[in-house]
């Protein structure tokens, strides 16, 4: 048995469980429909907001880090010039 592959069949099924797993929880949910849709809404609206600022920040800090490093000694394998 080789492991081969092993990862991309892992984040496939890892995110079919997930979503299966939040489909039986929205069905099964205490709250009613018309609530729930609307926090859905509400949550779904703001992800691509968040990763919006979530990708700026990491830019920023990215290309802090570079314009530190530039002309630094090779520290290790992980940092390539």
């Amino acid at each position: 048995m080789g492991n081969r592959g092993s990862a991309p069949a892992f984040a496939t099924g890892f995110t079919l469980g997930v979503a299966m797993g939040l489909l039986i929880g929205l069905i099964f949910a205490p709250v009613p429909g018309k609530k729930t849709r609307e926090v859905v809404k509400d949550k779904v609206t703001g992800i691509p907001e968040t990763a919006r600022e979530l990708t700026a920040d990491r830019k920023k800090v990215y290309a802090e880090t570079w314009k530190q490093r530039r002309g630094q000694p090779k520290v290790s394998d992980t940092y390539f010039e």
